[in-house]
């Protein structure tokens, strides 16, 4: 029998959105306007629709614009923490700095500045029935080279990663999602109070010391929505689509 969904994930959402200005000058990367609603509030709904009641959101960037509209998370049906990082640490630097939030029990990772439909019970059940300290969501993406690319093997385990490779160094086009199904282990391996990232640190390690690593490969209806420049940000304006959590049942409107 599959073990039940988490009930706690971090949203690391501390970027800079240099690449966004002059709107991030003014807007946290995170609470850019999507479709009426703050990029990071789309995924903020689609987790607690999914039973996540637990959230902690790191910040760094006008974070004031972000606790004031989430407060303590209770409006949209759960618990939000929060996070300053004077210093940016990083994806898993971020994680090891509320740590105490995530010891002793799975958890999920999202990357704040990505959409998705994700299948969240199906990314579980995929990481349930493989084993092993971390799942990461995959998307199919026709050109990697700004991505961190993956190598899998029949079994949907990751045997290789390679950051934002060169046209002629692309061994797939399977690249991170950044979307984690973790188990608190995962936390040992990140060092304390230093910038650390899960995909050019933490998973080449632990994948060099054999721990089993899962790729769960999004289909095209879950999808992928990047938002780094704003040609992607007018993309997905453009795009007639209601707010992810609309489709899951008990999501606060």
């Amino acid at each position: 029998m599959s073990r039940p969904l988490p009930k706690r994930a971090m949203l690391v959402a501390a970027g800079l959105g240099t690449r966004l200005r002059p709107l991030t000058d003014r807007v946290p990367k995170c609470m850019v306007p999507v479709a009426g609603r703050p990029l990071i509030e789309h995924t903020v709904r689609w987790l607690i629709g999914h039973g996540v009641t637990e959230i902690a959101i790191n910040l760094h960037h006008l974070p004031e614009q972000v606790r004031a509209h989430f407060g303590d998370g209770s409006k949209f049906g759960g618990a939000i923490a929060y996070s300053e990082e004077p210093t940016l640490l990083g994806t898993a630097g971020a994680v090891k700095k509320m740590e105490a939030i995530f010891a002793g029990a799975p958890f999920f990772v999202w990357y704040g500045d990505n959409l998705s439909r994700c299948d969240l019970p199906a990314l579980w059940r995929l990481h349930d029935q493989r084993g092993g300290l971390a799942t990461m969501a995959l998307h199919h993406r026709d050109d990697p080279t700004q991505s961190g690319i993956v190598g899998l093997e029949s079994d949907d385990r990751i045997v290789r990663f390679l950051e934002k490779p060169k046209p002629e160094q692309v061994f797939s086009h399977w690249v991170n999602a950044g979307i984690l199904a973790l188990e608190s282990e995962v936390l040992g391996w990140i060092p304390p109070g230093v910038p650390h990232d899960f995909s050019r640190e933490v998973f080449p390690a632990m994948i060099a010391q054999g721990q089993r690593l899962n790729g769960y490969r999004l289909s095209e209806h879950e999808g992928l929505w990047w938002i780094d420049t704003p040609a992607d940000l007018a993309r997905v304006q453009a795009l007639d689509w209601a707010p992810p959590a609309g489709s899951v049942p008990g999501a606060t409107s």
